[in-house]
């Protein structure tokens, strides 16, 4: 009885460290997604503040225009 019980828990064990190894893969990767998603959302915001201003810069330009003709 000894020995069934000896290789059940090693192959617990093996079977327990192969699920932690790819939990720890699957951590890793949403770690990275993680970091492009907000890499991404940092360029986006950038890019409509430019745009916002771009437009606030066009409007003045616009009524400066208005103004002289």
């Amino acid at each position: 009885m000894q020995p069934t019980l000896e290789y059940l828990l090693g192959y617990m064990e093996k079977r327990f460290d192969e699920m932690t190894q790819r939990f720890d893969q699957a951590d890793q990767r949403f770690n990275d997604l993680q970091g492009a998603v907000d890499a991404y959302a940092k360029r986006a915001d950038a890019y409509f503040q430019e745009m916002v201003a771009l437009s606030h810069k066009v409007e003045r330009h616009e009524r400066w225009l208005h103004q002289i003709a």
